[in-house]
């Protein structure tokens, strides 16, 4: 996990430093709003501990933008205790404040119970989308994409797909998939499953007739190659 610090008192961040790295994080800092802007913006951060009051541009402008672009963790360090500079952090987007002079121990329960939040809501998010390839799927809102543009599915081609991405490499019958995705009482034709997989190829796979995830074990059924 990386960490961007950012405060004009070099003294300061060299200590927060310091208790960070000892923690496992890798940290990187920044000494005003403009470079922090900057450093957010190409740097794959997992969380930004910020001071308010700094040259250039101060920590509450530099939080509104970027959240202009990026929804990483922010905690405000600040001299001042007043509630409405509180309410004036949150609302420009921090997600945590803590005032000058501070425990290094809370900081660090501060960042780990802020990180921890983080994960829990983008494993939240991931669990609902399946990505391999250029197939995408959000499993809540039912959408499929292909290279980002958005496909259209049918319920039961949806289901399809999802059931075979949910469990790659699996090899699937086709009287396995008539009783998992229609329905174990389904009296219809066991060549539906071919149609709606050849469906799915020519809407999901890159080049139907040379299929790269949605497979064919011959003589067995089908599979998703992750």
């Amino acid at each position: 996990m990386k960490i961007l610090v950012v405060d004009d008192e070099k003294t300061l961040v060299k200590g927060i430093t310091f208790n960070l790295e000892n923690e496992g994080y890798k940290v990187e800092a920044a000494y005003d709003g403009e470079e922090a802007i900057e450093m957010a913006r190409n740097g794959d951060f997992g969380l930004i501990i910020m001071d308010v009051m700094m040259p250039k541009l101060n920590g509450f402008e530099a939080c509104m933008r970027i959240r202009e672009f990026s929804k990483v963790p922010i905690i405000l360090l600040t001299a001042k205790s007043e509630d409405a500079d509180k309410i004036l952090g949150f609302e420009y987007g921090a997600d945590d404040y803590i005032t000058k002079p501070f425990n290094i121990a809370e900081l660090k329960a501060r960042v780990r119970a802020l990180l921890r939040r983080s994960t829990m809501v983008e494993t939240t998010v991931s669990a609902n989308v399946l990505t391999s390839g250029p197939i995408r799927i959000d499993t809540e809102r039912r959408s499929s994409f292909r290279d980002g543009v958005e496909v259209e599915l049918t319920a039961k081609e949806f289901d399809l797909v999802e059931l075979l991405m949910r469990n790659p490499g699996k090899v699937y019958s086709r009287e396995n998939l008539l009783s998992l995705v229609w329905g174990f009482d389904y009296q219809g034709d066991i060549r539906t499953v071919d149609v709606h997989i050849r469906r799915l190829r020519e809407k999901l796979e890159p080049v139907p007739s040379q299929p790269e995830k949605i497979m064919t074990k011959w003589g067995v059924g089908y599979y998703f190659k992750d």
